[in-house]
């Protein structure tokens, strides 16, 4: 899984060397990201929302940034096609929309590897919160944002207070692993 797709990029690694009859879904609102909204976010992630609000948010060099883009579902889709891993609705999904709207349409069962790049609190605990009980044993959720953003933080640190069968893995893209 994949929770915030920007331009595609990890998602199209994640999707080519998805295991044999696994399936990749990701989720993203393909359009401008959502603003922080909890009080658990920090400045730094207000003040960032801010510049990507005013329009003026560069893109990976100096690029139009992709939240800008008229029809970012239809450039991602196009990315994962040129790099042979086609969206085709089964073995590759993408869902557009909020998290928590999109979520429960995506029937998603188990799973092994889950990647979360939403930035602000509320959707990273939403993302953890929904992949928890579904995580097999061995389970990796990557979390992108972790050294980034406070309210990301504070999402994992309160989450991992409650599920004491996720072991946290520090690093420069910190992870979490299921333990049972």
């Amino acid at each position: 899984l994949e929770f915030g797709i920007a331009l595609g990029g990890s998602g199209i690694i994640l999707a080519a060397n998805r295991g044999p009859g696994r399936r990749f879904v990701g989720f993203d609102v393909f359009s401008m990201i959502p603003a922080p909204t909890s009080d658990k976010d920090d400045e730094k992630s207000r003040d960032r929302y801010e510049v990507i609000a005013a329009g003026k948010s560069e893109g990976i060099g100096g690029n139009q940034y992709y939240g800008y883009r008229e029809d970012l579902l239809s450039d991602v889709t196009n990315a994962f096609a040129r790099h042979r891993v086609p969206v085709d609705g089964q073995s590759i999904v993408l869902h557009k929309g909020l998290f928590e709207e999109t979520w429960d349409q995506a029937g998603v069962e188990r799973i092994a590897l889950a990647h979360i790049d939403c930035d602000w609190y509320d959707p990273v605990r939403f993302c953890l919160q929904s992949c928890a009980d579904k995580m097999q044993p061995g389970g990796i959720v990557i979390i992108d944002d972790y050294n980034d953003y406070g309210g990301c933080r504070t999402a994992v640190e309160e989450f991992l207070a409650a599920r004491p069968d996720f072991r946290f893995r520090p690093g420069p893209n910190p992870f979490l692993q299921k333990l049972r």
